[in-house]
């Protein structure tokens, strides 16, 4: 019997996201059963240099690039995350799956629904495997959440009620980046609502209809950096002004194909807020919340405990709740774990699509991220037209 044939690994893109790529397909191998071909971490590519060698040496890839068609023509390289500015999305991914490559794409998928579709075109003529990073699916305790509601603990959904608050742009002197640019539904609402909206329907259903949308931006012009930035990172600035053609917070109404309701609320200007995930979900019979703040537990309520001692309780996660056992190093009650932990769960998840295994969910399809990006334009049309009412088709 020969040995299967290695997978080469390679990630597009060494900033913030890049390196959560980079590392989770490190630990990959390490999580669940260990029965995935070898996985060899090939190459990081960036265009600035410094940070393509500085992710590759830490994170243990065999070279680096500064290109990614550099990616797209190594014979070495069968699977690839592309982790760039979304504005590039298309044109890569297109690139990638042309030349067989396996690719895991950040969301959002595109920065418009026709490049999307175009990008949707492509993989279903690819013989290749893709999908869309919508990392949150990984969580345990939303996935805890989510088996209660698909069993009927809490009785038919009523309401979601979910925000993502964050505070990387609130100071009005953090530079300029391709964060700020793409006009109205590309600033908070596509960056960190496309995360909550995408949770709204894992554990709810499609949404129907959204309505009321508000956008505001509070910073409308700001400085351009002397040099490289990561992520939210701040940096020297020079006198040189650009405008922010994006908006700082979103907030719209939704309703699903259930008949439940939904409230969302995303920004990237809430004080003391780096990563504010969180999210209330209430059934007919019961309740659950979960705050990314405190990813080791899940508050949940249902009418089983006797009256006296009902009430909102905490729920530690253990390995009795999904990806737990085996997921992380010690698997045991209250252990914990964190974001970044995410990436591991999402990149081994892929490598098990991609090598057949079948054992694993396979993550979100390119399909899927095309629905996504249309629900984020309709909240955008809802909001350019005094919040009216939109039906997703």
């Amino acid at each position: 019997m020969t040995d299967p044939k290695p997978l080469g690994v390679a990630v597009i893109g060494a900033g913030m996201v890049g390196r959560a790529h980079a590392a989770g397909y490190r630990s990959a191998t390490q999580l669940y059963d260990l029965d995935l071909p070898p996985i060899e971490l090939v190459a990081i590519a960036d265009a600035h240099e410094p940070f393509a060698v500085d992710a590759a040496r830490r994170f243990g890839y065999q070279r680096a690039e500064t290109s990614w068609e550099a990616i797209v023509e190594s014979p070495d390289i069968d699977v690839v995350s592309v982790a760039i500015a979304n504005e590039l999305h298309r044109s890569v991914t297109e690139a990638l799956l042309g030349a067989g490559k396996h690719v895991l794409v950040e969301k959002p998928l595109a920065p418009s629904v026709e490049d999307a579709k175009a990008m949707v075109a492509a993989a279903e003529s690819a013989t290749s495997h893709s999908g869309v990073g919508f990392s949150f699916r990984q969580t345990p305790g939303i996935n805890a959440i989510r088996e209660q509601v698909q069993s009927g603990s809490i009785g038919d959904v009523r309401h979601f009620n979910g925000h993502y608050w964050c505070d990387y742009a609130q100071s009005p002197d953090n530079p300029i980046s391709w964060r700020y640019k793409g006009g109205p539904g590309s600033g908070a609402l596509a960056d960190i609502g496309s995360h909550m909206i995408d949770l709204g329907e894992y554990l709810c259903g499609p949404i129907r209809t959204v309505s009321g949308a508000v956008f505001q931006t509070f910073t409308t012009e700001r400085a351009v950096p002397l040099g490289a930035t990561v992520g939210h990172s701040a940096g020297a600035v020079g006198d040189e002004m650009e405008s922010v053609d994006n908006e700082d917070i979103a907030t719209f109404t939704a309703t699903f194909q259930n008949g439940a309701v939904g409230t969302f609320s995303v920004s990237r200007v809430h004080h003391g807020l780096p990563n504010g995930l969180g999210f209330e979900l209430f059934g007919a019979t019961g309740a659950a919340a979960f705050d990314l703040n405190h990813p080791g537990l899940f508050t949940f309520a249902d009418q089983g405990p006797d009256g006296k001692t009902n009430g909102y309780r905490d729920v530690l996660i253990g390995p009795q709740h999904p990806g737990i056992t085996r997921g992380i190093p010690m698997d045991f009650p209250s252990v914990g774990y964190g974001q970044n932990d995410l990436f591991a769960w999402q990149a081994r998840a892929f490598l098990d699509q991609v090598a057949g295994l079948g054992k694993l969910p396979a993550v979100p399809s390119l399909a899927h991220g095309l629905h996504n990006l249309e629900i984020l334009a309709a909240v955008t049309q809802s909001a350019a037209h005094d919040g009216q009412a939109v039906t997703l088709a």
